[in-house]
C-alpha cells in the first residue's frame, strides 16, 4: 500500500513541525506527505520548504477545508489517502491502523483525536432516509482512492463539516466506514485553552444544505433541521438564564440560524437537481482546477 497524507495547514507553523516530524517518524518513507497551506500570513510556507520530507507543498488562497482537501487530493498518488490536520500529531499505531484497514479492503477508517478544543465526533451510525450514515473526523480519516474518485472528493460549498456531508454521500454510494481505536492524533489545545465560538449560521446552513442535497425536499429534512434548531434554541435559553449569553445576542444568533436555514435548504435543493448521480456533488474536484496559487512540487 502507497499512502498519500494531504496535511492541511493555516497559521500554525509553531505546532505543524510537530505533526510532520511524527510523519516521518512513524509512517515509512514511501508515504508521500503533502502540506496544503493557506492563506497564512505566519511564515508557514518558508517552514514547510525548508524540510525535506515534504513532498509536495501547495499555496492555497481559500480559507476552507473542503477546497484544502481537494487541493491535496488532485495532486495525491496514493492507493490510500489520509486526511490530516496541521495541528494533530499521529500516535505510533496511526499507520499500522490504516495499512491493516485497508488489507481489510475497508472503505473508509477514522480514529480518535484527543486534546482538541472542538466537540467530539459521534461514532454511532444513524438511519437517515433510508441509509445508515456513520460520521467521521475529518482531519483525521483515510479512504481507498477508489471511494474518493467515486465522491468527487469534498463538496466546496460547505466552508465548515463538509466531511458530515461526505459521510452522507459515503452511505449513499454504501460504503463503509470503520473506527479504529489505533488509528489516534492528538492536538494541542491552543495556549489559552478556550473554545472557539460557533458559527451559528454556518452551521445550520451547512446542515440543511446536505440535508436538502442529500435527500430532497421531503418532510424528515425539515423536522430534523427545525428540530435541532430548537433544541440549541433551548440551549441558548439556559444560557441566558444562567448569565452567560445576552438577550441581543440570543435573537442575532436566532435570525442568522433561520436566515442561514432558508438559503441552505434553497442551495441545497439547487445542487441536487445540477447533480442527479448518486454521487451528489456539483461543486467537487473535477468541478475546478485553480484552487493552487502556486505548487512546489519535490517528487
Amino acid at each position: 500500500m502507497k499512502l498519500s497524507v494531504v496535511v492541511s495547514t493555516l497559521n500554525d507553523r509553531e505546532r505543524l513541525p510537530s505533526c510532520l516530524d511524527a510523519l516521518a517518524e512513524r509512517t515509512p518513507s514511501s508515504t508521500e506527505v503533502i502540506v496544503v497551506n493557506g492563506p497564512s500570513s505566519d511564515g508557514t510556507t518558508g517552514v514547510v520548504r525548508e524540510r525535506d520530507d515534504v513532498d509536495v507543498l501547495v499555496e492555497i488562497s481559500e480559507r476552507s477545508p473542503s477546497v484544502s482537501r481537494n487541493a491535496g487530493l488532485e495532486l495525491a498518488t496514493g492507493d490510500a489517502i489520509a486526511f490530516l490536520d496541521g495541528e494533530y500529531t499521529i500516535d505510533h499505531s496511526w499507520y499500522p491502523a490504516i495499512e491493516g484497514a485497508m488489507a481489510d479492503e475497508t472503505d473508509v477508517v477514522t480514529g480518535p483525536v484527543t486534546g482538541g478544543s472542538d466537540r467530539d465526533h459521534d461514532r454511532s451510525s444513524r438511519r437517515i432516509g433510508g441509509r445508515t450514515v456513520t460520521a467521521f473526523h475529518g482531519d483525521n480519516v483515510a479512504f481507498e482512492r477508489p471511494v474518493l474518485e467515486a465522491l468527487d472528493g469534498f463538496d466546496e460549498y460547505l466552508v465548515t463539516e463538509s466531511e458530515c456531508d461526505c459521510a452522507h454521500r459515503v452511505a449513499g454510494l454504501e460504503y463503509e466506514v470503520s473506527w479504529d481505536a489505533a488509528m489516534a492524533a492528538r492536538r494541542e489545545v491552543g495556549t489559552d485553552g478556550g473554545r472557539a465560538d460557533l458559527d451559528w449560521g454556518a452551521t445550520y446552513r451547512s446542515l440543511s444544505y446536505r440535508l436538502a442535497k442529500n435527500y430532497g425536499p421531503r418532510p424528515g429534512v425539515f423536522a430534523r433541521t427545525l428540530g435541532s434548531a430548537l433544541r440549541d434554541g433551548a440551549g441558548g435559553v439556559r444560557r441566558l438564564a444562567a448569565g452567560e449569553a445576552t438577550p441581543t445576542g440570543w435573537i442575532s444568533d436566532g435570525a442568522d440560524v433561520a436566515t442561514n436555514i432558508a438559503r441552505g435548504l434553497w442551495d441545497g435543493v439547487r445542487a441536487r437537481y445540477a447533480d442527479r448521480s448518486s454521487r451528489r456533488n456539483p461543486n467537487g474536484l473535477s468541478e475546478r482546477h485553480d484552487r493552487a496559487v502556486r505548487v512546489y512540487d519535490r517528487r
